[in-house]
Order: structure tokens, then C-alpha cells, then sequence
């Protein structure tokens, strides 16, 4: 998975993945983005739950908290974020079907580590009191705050029937032009260090391998569609005061 993950780094700072602004007929036929979101999103939801049911630490408390943080972002992720898309935007199927074979292998990667494989009683209810567990849980939700008011102004850029483009303001994007990436990788960094993982840190290579080139690509875009404002503000890609 990591050496995919390195793979996949290069590759998308040659290839812009076509959804989003980037849409591209040359990725094949595609459908409606609110529907790909929840496709492409919900597979990891409900077979993390089926590791959790199947195994035997189902009534374990810490196993179960990380079940619940993971299953917060994505019930979120697969049942509400699609729903409050706005406009009639597509996605391709093939970068949606690409979304579900890593969805699916990362839910298979976190649970089989969380539920089966991590050494029996690692995750005592003395994992608590650890400070990763704290750190984690820290680094984890102020990802997801970042993630989540990103992703609110991103939506709130345009009103209903304007389909113009917009520099987001406002929160990191003050900082940075890919703010809900950032939030993100922060996020899944979080899962890595309250888990204390090698599943979690592969996660976390792989969120980074996917958004920093794809936050460059951004990057790239808005300077052709807002050079002077790009050019005033001297933003960074998606790390704020480093890239």
C-alpha cells in the first residue's frame, strides 16, 4: 500500500484527476456527483462496521472509540456531504470505482489492524490515559473542524444558478488554497497517533499521495484564473507557510 502510495504521488503531479474543475471527458462516462460521493464513500462506512461486528473485540471500549471516530467522518463523508453539494456537477465512474477499490482496502487495512490483528489487550482501557491517545484525538477533530468550515465556504462560494469560479476567502484559505485538504491530512494524522499504527500512518501517506498534487494542481488553476489577487496574497498550496 505505501509503495502504491508513492506511485500514485507521482502519477497525479502529471495526470489531474478529472472530477472537481478538473472534469474530463477523456476519464469516460459519468454521473452525478451526489451520487458517486455516496458510492465512492459509503463501501469504507459499512464494511469497517462488519470488521467491528465479526470480530471478537466488539465489546472492547477502545476498539469501539476508534470504530466510532472513523465512522464519524465517514457517515459524514457518505451521507451528508453529497446531499449538500450544490449545482449539477458529474463525476466520472472510473475515478469513482478507483475511490471504492482504496475505500475498501484502507476499511480492510484500519480494521483488520483494529480487530483482528493488533496483539490481544494492546488496546486495554489503559490506552486512554496515553498522550498519543490525546494528541490523536486533538489533531484529529481540529482536522475535521478545519475540513468541515472548509468545505462550508467552498459551498457557499457561488449562489444558486452562478456557475463562475471563485478564490475562497476566509479561515486557512487566508492561508492556503486547498484548506479542506489540509484539514484532512491533519485529520487522518490524528487517527494515526491516537491508533499508534502502522495501518494508521499508511492512511495518512496515502491521503497526502491523493491531495497534495491535487492541491498543486489547484494551485496552478487559480493562478490562471485569479493571477493578480493569486499574486497579492501569496498563498501557499495546502501547508501553511511551507507549500
Amino acid at each position: 500500500m505505501t509503495a502504491l502510495a508513492a506511485v500514485v504521488f507521482v502519477s497525479l503531479y502529471f495526470t489531474e484527476a478529472g472530477y472537481g474543475i478538473f472534469i474530463s471527458p477523456k476519464w469516460g462516462p459519468a454521473i452525478s456527483n451526489k451520487l458517486a460521493w455516496i458510492l465512492m464513500e459509503s463501501p469504507v462506512f459499512l464494511v469497517m462496521l462488519l470488521c467491528w461486528l465479526q470480530s471478537e473485540r466488539v465489546t472492547e471500549t477502545v476498539p469501539l472509540i476508534f470504530l466510532l471516530l472513523f465512522e464519524l467522518h465517514y457517515f459524514r463523508r457518505s451521507f451528508i456531504f453529497p446531499l449538500k453539494i450544490r449545482g449539477n456537477g458529474k463525476m466520472p465512474i472510473a475515478i469513482m470505482l478507483m475511490g471504492v477499490c482504496f475505500n475498501l482496502l484502507n476499511a480492510c487495512m484500519q480494521g483488520g489492524w483494529i480487530f483482528y490483528v493488533s496483539p490481544s489487550g494492546l488496546y486495554s482501557t489503559a490506552w486512554l490515559s496515553r498522550p498519543c491517545f490525546w494528541v490523536g484525538c486533538l489533531l484529529f477533530f481540529g482536522g475535521m473542524f478545519i475540513n468541515i468550515s472548509s468545505d462550508h465556504i467552498i459551498r457557499n462560494l457561488r449562489k444558486e444558478g452562478d456557475t463562475n469560479h471563485y478564490l475562497p476567502q476566509g479561515g486557512l484559505f487566508n492561508q492556503v488554497t486547498s484548506a479542506h485538504y489540509f484539514g484532512e491530512i491533519v485529520e487522518w494524522t490524528g487517527f494515526a497517533i491516537l491508533t499508534w499504527s502502522w495501518a494508521g500512518v499508511v492512511f495518512v501517506l496515502w491521503t497526502a499521495a491523493n491531495l497534495v498534487p491535487r492541491a498543486n494542481a489547484i494551485y496552478h488553476r487559480y493562478q490562471e484564473w485569479f493571477p493578480e489577487e493569486m499574486k497579492q496574497k501569496q498563498l501557499k498550496r495546502i501547508f501553511p507557510f511551507i507549500y
